[in-house]
């Protein structure tokens, strides 16, 4: 037995050696594969054909991949001999396979493991949409591998993931979460990078991420492998300095195509006016009801504006709706319902233009004009991706049609005009203006999605294509169903695409609360204009609580506040800082300064909402009970404690509060239990109260049988139970009520008349005892008096009739 126990650690490190051994062959033999691998002498058409280890193979054939593309076929083979690599290539051609193997490869043949070494790949995506997808990929075709991956997007809690960041191999990531990781994560070292990947990089390197990828490439090591992706490829001599490219092969392999979008690709435009985009998209989207429909606009309001309205309209088709305002959670969970749907129609901004594949999608609407040619590839990109078939439609006004053909023709994309059909042209003004009339919240996205519309072509560097004078504004506003024109001061800003990529918090124009400027004076009514009915209901100022906002929008009040430091529109109000301060009570004065204006009041009558006093019909509503019930709130039960403080009869914790005193069940049942017992507690006592009860009533009944049949010559007592001298224990006289009620025959039962006082009780002399007390009663009996005694005062009928039946006695 010794010698076996000796023998079988032997064996171990033996095994152990021939292992290593083997694996030291396997990586001296690919690499001597690799070096000679020419792939024009023997061009691959499948992964089998590529020199990967066993690990990669396998999860490839798990994964199903087995045919090569173009460009996997032409950038794997040079990125596993370790060159730089700039790749192009059309959309759908499979570039994220294109660069997940080298970067498994590339970590393989430098012997990384998982517990010693730490991060090796580093991949940067645009989008967090995009990063998800390619970490998905990552993990279906790196199962076999023993790296730890990771995903570091924004969205998710910081705190957890810097916890995990510094034992990761691979990280997939977006440009600003991955510098927030650089500067203040302690443990995340970078100094062994070995391979850094741009997904869709000459969107990266553009002006909006510009400044997060200085950084961040000033953290990494210069000696590394970079890898470009992207379908519109840089080849700018800055951007490649910027990021340290050696060398750099440039791999594009639809160059030589006439046509830089896939050939099974239907493309065609329509040229219809801007006030006609909405009716035009939505007799389109309901003649295609059978088909999964991705619709772009330029920005987020917008998506909003037209998501809300066209889901009350009720198409036939289910609508989503996707943009970079949204919680991570609720992107994803779009994104996963688009997906898996049938069909369905997306309503999104370019958060998805880029690398986002969705399965079969049969059309792409470009309801607004893209910015460039570059966004048009990568916007119908999202459909006929590789070698499936798909359509995508431009929606251009007139101005803007020359311009743009221009520019897409020289990029070699080619469209045919299309013509809508009368007989599907559906007008939705109508309903959009009932909406807009009915709902203040309709009405609040139209005016944003007509001032993000109009800032976002301001904005715009091709003045050819974009050129705001020849819009026709006024019209594009009714179609919104707004019966005016948000009227806009514009100032010089900056270009858009600093201002789309800027952070979130920076931004105010497209917000939410953001702090509008003023305009100018009140435009003057035209004496021979015609106002409508529903241009009349909009003007009233108590119709809601955004109504003052549409009118101040559309240059219903005047505002004399001059605010140089405002963001990149203005827009009228009505209030300007003084009259906020007014209507809080912060200080007194009128509204605009000169002693003319009405102050607004502000009521607070115990609700919610609070009652803001700005018209005369406002200050006769504070004489109406019935309408003054909303502002002040809901009426709730409450209990007094010994102390004379109200408290409501439950007490409300918080989620957190109520999940940490345990589960719900065992909180039910302790419930249960302590109610059960108080119940059980307060039934003895009753009980125990009505046995006394009926007690004293047998002994009273009991008294006066006695008292009937004579067997008690001197008198009933009346109140058994509690002895004669109960009530002289209490400290009450129990003979006090006798006092004051009439004896029969007019005289009094005592010596006394009524208005004197009782004689004070003699004091006893040193020769008298207690029986001389005792004697007394006997003494006044035989003078023919009778004397009644009671042990409590009577509380009931039964006692009074008692006490009445013994003075008609005596």
């Amino acid at each position: 037995m010794p010698s076996r126990t000796k023998a079988k650690p032997k064996r171990t490190s033996e095994g152990k050696v021939l292992k290593r051994k083997r694996e030291n062959d396997d990586h001296d033999r690919l690499k001597k594969a690799i070096e000679e691998f020419d792939p024009k002498a023997t061009p691959a058409s499948r992964f089998s054909d590529l020199p990967l280890c066993e690990a990669t193979a396998s999860g490839l054939r798990a994964s199903h991949f087995d045919t090569l593309t173009d460009v996997q076929a032409r950038a794997i083979p040079a990125a596993l001999k370790g060159a730089d690599l700039l790749a192009a290539a059309k959309t759908g051609s499979g570039k994220t396979l294109a660069f997940l193997i080298p970067v498994l490869e590339k970590l393989y043949h430098a012997k990384w493991t998982n517990n010693v070494d730490g991060l090796g790949a580093l991949i940067i995506s645009p989008t967090r949409e995009l990063a998800v997808q390619i970490f998905d990929v990552l993990r279906k075709i790196g199962r076999y591998h023993d790296y730890s991956a990771g995903l570091v997007i924004g969205g998710k809690s910081l705190k957890e993931e810097a916890e995990r960041i510094d034992r990761m191999n691979i990280l997939v990531c977006t440009p600003g979460r991955m510098l927030q990781h650089l500067d203040q994560s302690f443990g995340l070292n970078v100094s062994d990078l070995q391979i850094l990947v741009l997904d869709e990089a000459d969107r990266i390197m553009d002006m909006g991420f510009a400044h997060a990828v200085d950084a961040l490439v000033e953290h990494l090591p210069r000696e590394r492998q970079t890898l470009l992706f992207s379908a519109t490829q840089s080849k700018k001599v800055s951007d490649l300095a910027r990021l340290s490219l050696k060398d750099p092969e440039y791999v594009s392999v639809h160059e030589a195509a006439e046509a830089a979008t896939p050939a099974s690709l239907e493309q065609s435009y329509i040229v219809t006016p801007l006030p006609e985009k909405l009716d035009t998209l939505y007799g389109f989207i309901r003649s295609s009801l059978k088909s999964k429909i991705v619709v772009f606009l330029s920005s987020g309001k917008q998506v909003r504006f037209v998501y809300e309205t066209f889901r009350q309209l009720q198409p036939g088709i289910p609508l989503l709706h996707l943009h970079g305002r949204q919680k991570q959670e609720a992107r994803l969970q779009i994104t996963q319902r688009f997906t898996a749907a049938k069909n369905a129609c997306l309503f999104a901004t370019d958060v998805v233009a880029r690398g986002v594949d969705f399965p079969a999608v049969d059309w792409v609407i470009q309801v607004d004009c893209p910015e460039d040619a570059d966004t048009y590839i990568h916007r119908v990109g999202r459909t006929a991706r590789y070698q499936s078939k798909g359509r995508a439609v431009l929606f251009l006004d007139p101005s803007e049609e020359a311009g743009m053909l221009k520019r897409l023709e020289h990029k070699k994309i080619p469209l045919q005009r299309t013509n809508v059909k009368d007989h599907k042209k559906k007008t939705i003004r109508n309903q959009l203006q009932s909406m807009a009339f009915k709902q203040p919240d309709i009405k609040y996205l139209g005016q944003k999605a007509f001032v993000t519309y109009v800032r976002s072509v301001y904005l715009q560097r091709d003045k050819e294509v974009f050129d705001m004078k020849k819009l026709d504004l006024d019209g594009f506003a009714a179609s919104l169903g707004l019966p005016g024109t948000p009227q806009i001061k514009f100032q010089k800003g900056e270009d858009i695409k600093k201002l789309k990529n800027a952070p979130r918090m920076a931004q105010s124009s497209g917000s939410e609360d953001e702090s509008d400027g003023d305009g100018d004076a009140r435009k003057p009514k035209a004496k021979d204009e015609v106002r409508t009915k529903v241009q009349k209901m909009f003007e009233r100022t108590n119709q809601d609580v955004l109504s003052s906002h549409y009118r101040n929008m559309t240059g219903g009040a005047d505002d004399n506040d001059d605010d140089e430091g405002a963001d990149f529109f203005k827009a009228k109000r009505t209030l300007v800082d003084t009259d906020l301060d007014d209507a809080a009570g912060e200080h007194d004065g009128d509204d605009d300064g000169d002693g003319n204006g009405k102050m607004a009041k502000v009521v607070d009558l115990g609700g919610e909402q609070q009652l803001i006093v700005d018209s005369k019909r406002r200050e006769k509503l504070l004489k109406s009970k019935k309408k003054l019930l909303k502002f002040k709130g809901h009426g709730q039960k409450l209990v007094f404690d010994e102390d004379g403080v109200a408290h409501p009869i439950y007490d409300l914790v918080d989620e957190d509060e109520f999940k940490a005193q345990g589960p719900v069940e065992e909180l039910r049942r302790q419930f249960v239990e302590g109610e059960s017992g108080k119940v059980a507690e307060a039934d003895v006592e009753d009980k125990e109260l009505a046995r006394q009860k009926r007690k004293e009533k047998r002994e009273r009944r009991k008294m006066l049988e006695k008292m009937e049949r004579g067997e008690i010559a001197s008198g009933p007592v009346v109140g058994a139970g509690a002895g004669a001298g109960a009530g002289l224990e209490g400290g009450e006289d129990p003979l006090a009520l006798l006092r004051s009620l009439p004896v029969a025959g007019g005289a009094g039962s005592d010596d006394y008349s009524e208005d004197e006082a009782p004689k004070a009780k003699k004091a006893k002399k040193w020769f008298q005892d207690d029986s001389d007390d005792e004697r007394a009663p006997s003494k006044k009996a035989k003078k023919g008096k009778r004397v009644i005694e009671m042990a409590e005062e009577p509380d009931n009928l039964e006692d009074l009739e008692a006490l009445a039946a013994g003075l008609l006695d005596g």
